[in-house]
């Protein structure tokens, strides 16, 4: 007869360590900072723009395009949301200098949309200006759902006067292939992701099964309708998914990337990549990086993994 297994059933463990990460999300905020830098390394290019450059051109020397996000949102003063402003033209400025391909990607609520949209809106304007100057692309981010309205409002806004403006969508909101929709038959640029805000079950999908079939079926809709999309999972299974709608549809490899997290399952880039697909890599950086840091380990579990084992020595 076999011996019994006396470990820790699944169902139990998945509670045990349940436990555990609310007990460590917890205690985040009185980490040292010395730990979290380092753990956050990995996952942040650092505090300056000459440190995200680097970052930026050591992916491009590997084959991989670029995005870049200046940490921060919820911004609630005007002075921060220009400051704001005035480091993202900066940032434009040095991708373009130096030749690499990569763009700027900003959240409402970094250029003041809590303040007023109207602030908001011509903050854009200034960058999208500046980048249109030097021949980049720029993106709105999409933020949590009480946002949705106004960043829409504000990208529809940016759309004419701006081609080279993209947006975001979220899977998990149950109105997002209404939204889809209302971007009419012009050729937009569209990340659509999952979704990280935790939504009420009324206005959004909660099941992880949903979530991504939605994210397919958006996915879907989106390519049906012409646009082009970059698909930012690191989700291998969801991913083929995608692309098998995109060999169904005979959607043209140049409206098809896709769009990774700086630090996370590198070893999907290089699939990806060797199988011919376009790959970006979203590099954050700027003196926000903590509180971003807290965000990415309440989320990820393998980071949370890597916390663990950093406190115990």
């Amino acid at each position: 007869m076999k011996a019994r297994h006396r470990g820790v059933r699944p169902s139990r463990m998945s509670g045990v360590m349940g436990i555990l990460h609310s007990c460590i999300m917890g205690t985040l905020p009185w980490v040292p900072e010395p730990l979290m830098r380092r753990l956050s390394g990995r996952y942040i290019a650092g505090e300056s723009l000459p440190e995200a450059m680097d970052v930026i051109s050591t992916n491009a020397s590997r084959g991989f395009a670029g995005v870049l996000d200046i940490l921060g949102e919820g911004v609630e003063d005007e002075a921060a949301a220009r400051e704001a402003l005035s480091a993202y033209k900066e940032a434009a400025s040095e991708l373009g200098a130096a030749g690499l391909d990569c763009y700027v990607s900003v959240k409402p609520t970094h250029f003041g949309l809590s303040i007023s949209p109207g602030l908001a809106l011509d903050l854009y304007v200034e960058l999208a200006e500046h980048c249109q100057a030097l021949g980049q692309a720029m993106r709105v981010e999409m933020e949590d759902h009480p946002t949705t309205d106004a960043t829409l409002d504000l990208f529809h806004s940016l759309r004419k006067q701006f081609n080279d403006v993209g947006i975001v969508l979220q899977s998990r909101l149950l109105r997002t292939p209404d939204d889809i929709e209302a971007l009419g038959s012009e050729v937009m640029d569209v990340r659509m992701v999952k979704g990280i805000y935790l939504e009420p079950e009324a206005i959004a999908h909660c099941e992880h099964g949903a979530i991504q079939d939605a994210f397919v079926e958006c996915t879907k809709q989106l390519w049906s309708a012409g646009h082009r999309v970059a698909l930012a999972t690191h989700d291998g299974p969801l991913a083929e998914r995608c692309l098998a709608v995109a060999a169904e549809l005979g959607v043209a490899s140049d409206r098809v990337e896709f769009e990774v997290l700086l630090g996370v399952q590198e070893a999907l880039w290089k699939a990806w990549q060797q199988a011919g697909h376009k790959v970006r890599v979203y590099v954050p950086y700027g003196p926000e990086w903590r509180s971003y840091s807290q965000r990415r380990l309440g989320k990820n579990p393998e980071i949370l993994g890597h916390l663990i084992r950093n406190l115990l020595r």
